[in-house]
């Protein structure tokens, strides 16, 4: 996976309290399945985390909370 994707995933989410996937691509102009993967990727190092409200899943960065 592409380290320059993972890094412009991560300043996204640096200006953001949570995004879904679909909000990630279209802000790094990435095809959504590479960026899921890219997340993925992402979430097993620890640098994102998974969040779950009604059903919806959200990305955000690990301790950034809702403002």
């Amino acid at each position: 996976m592409s380290e320059d994707l993972k890094e412009s995933i991560l300043k996204y989410l640096a200006t953001v309290s949570q995004a879904k996937n679909k909000e990630v691509a279209r802000a790094v102009a990435q095809d959504k399945s590479l960026v899921d993967k890219a997340i993925a990727e992402l979430a097993k190092e620890g640098k994102i985390e998974y969040r779950s409200f009604g059903g919806i899943t959200y990305v955000a960065l690990p301790g950034k909370h809702e403002t």
